[in-house]
């Protein structure tokens, strides 16, 4: 008996997060397959031009604007950031700097530290153990 192996497969919507782009700023046929495990590591290793212009210019998904803005996706919930921006759109709130954006970055750096001092604590109580 031979074992055969089938491809695994992803959808769209699955594949687009991993590459780190928005969905519905892809082409269609990408929108509309199922990508297999080879084709993704093809699209990470040797990005086509679309993929490239997507990654550079947007419409970024959610967790990259926040990561570019330095905020948590929460925050940028709570700073009436609901939709998809392009990087000119980040840039420009950037340069706006608006109240909300100050707040959840400095909310985010806080949770930053606190987590480095959670991190020494359990390796000092850690090494205490050993």
């Amino acid at each position: 008996m031979s074992s055969h192996q089938t491809a695994q497969t992803m959808k769209p919507a699955t594949a687009a997060k991993k590459l780190g782009v928005y969905l519905e700023a892809t082409p269609a046929e990408f929108q509309e397959g199922v990508v297999s495990r080879a084709e993704l590591n093809a699209l990470q290793t040797d990005p086509p031009a679309w993929l490239q212009e997507l990654r550079r210019t947007g419409p970024h998904p959610r967790p990259v604007v926040a990561a570019k803005l330095g905020v948590s996706i929460a925050g940028l919930a709570r700073g009436g950031v609901s939709e998809a921006l392009t990087t000119e759109q980040i840039e420009a709130l950037k340069t706006e700097d608006p109240e909300w954006l100050r707040r959840e970055r400095a909310t985010q750096a806080e949770v930053r530290k606190e987590s480095v001092r959670i991190k020494e604590k359990n390796a000092e109580r850690d090494a205490k153990n050993s």
